[in-house]
């Protein structure tokens, strides 16, 4: 099998969650540039329409699914199977959160975080692993984030509180991180992968408001610059491709160098 072979993601259905935002939009079109068949899971499916707008993909399309919600993922999973026959690919991506100041934070809070960051992570795979075991193969890619892996640098967020990164967060995806490595273990003799991906820091188009804020980021980063959503274009397809069909349980860090200082 030639390498460009390899990465071609041609009659491969991949199911996104959380495909219209920030991050995953960029996801999603690189996905479809690659050939597959994308399906964007979102709690409101009418996000998917004014956020792609007139930048239509033939192969894109959206379904209704709510990651905190057991049903609506299984009623989402029951809908793509009748239809496609199969998932091959699950990338978790949504997540929702609340947070606050180390001493300021409330239980309801943290709960929150935890549940919308990790649990709904264990949610949509665990609905997803009766298809992938029937059919004796899988990829579950899970987005994690350099804040599982270390400390923000809390100095950064001095001058811009509002942009302070919470205690849950982070302890929700380095439990991300954690889970793919179990899940990518257990999942091997079926022949299903799990991996993850780290992004560093990629602030939103809201957040790129703030200059300084972003010169300072950027400061951090080695590569001196902040992350663009289409950098993770080729770290997706790869891993959602038979180029990476001996990978499994990896978190591939992309954030220009940070956690390296």
């Amino acid at each position: 099998m030639s390498i460009l072979f390899c990465f071609k993601l041609d009659k491969k259905v991949v199911l996104i969650t959380g495909g219209c935002g920030h991050l995953g939009k960029s996801i999603s079109k690189g996905l479809a540039e690659a050939g597959a068949i994308v399906i964007v899971g979102q709690k409101d499916p009418d996000k998917y329409y004014r956020v792609f707008g007139e930048q239509k993909y033939s192969n894109i399309s959206v379904i209704e699914l709510n990651v905190s919600s057991p049903v609506s993922i299984k009623n989402a999973y029951e809908k793509i199977q009748k239809k496609y026959g199969k998932i091959d690919v699950l990338i978790n991506n949504a997540f929702y959160s609340k947070g606050n100041f180390p001493e300021k934070i409330t239980n309801e809070e943290w709960n929150y975080g935890i549940d919308g960051t990790l649990n709904s992570v264990f949610r949509c795979v665990k609905e997803v692993l009766p298809y992938m075991r029937k059919a004796k193969k899988g990829n579950i890619i899970n987005i994690a984030s350099m804040y599982g892996v270390v400390s923000p640098d809390f100095k950064i967020y001095e001058n811009n509180p509002e942009y302070f990164n919470a205690p849950n967060y982070g302890v929700a995806k380095a439990g991300v991180i954690q889970f793919t490595k179990y899940y990518a273990v257990y999942l091997a003799k079926y022949n299903i992968r799990v991996n993850c991906i780290s992004p560093g820091a990629f602030p939103s188009i809201e957040v790129q408001k703030s200059k300084g804020f972003i010169e300072k980021l950027s400061k951090k980063i080695p590569m001196g610059r902040i992350g663009n959503p289409d950098d993770l274009k080729g770290v997706i397809v790869f891993l959602s491709s038979d180029a990476s069909s001996y990978v499994t349980g990896q978190n591939i860090i992309v954030d220009g160098g940070w956690t390296l200082c």
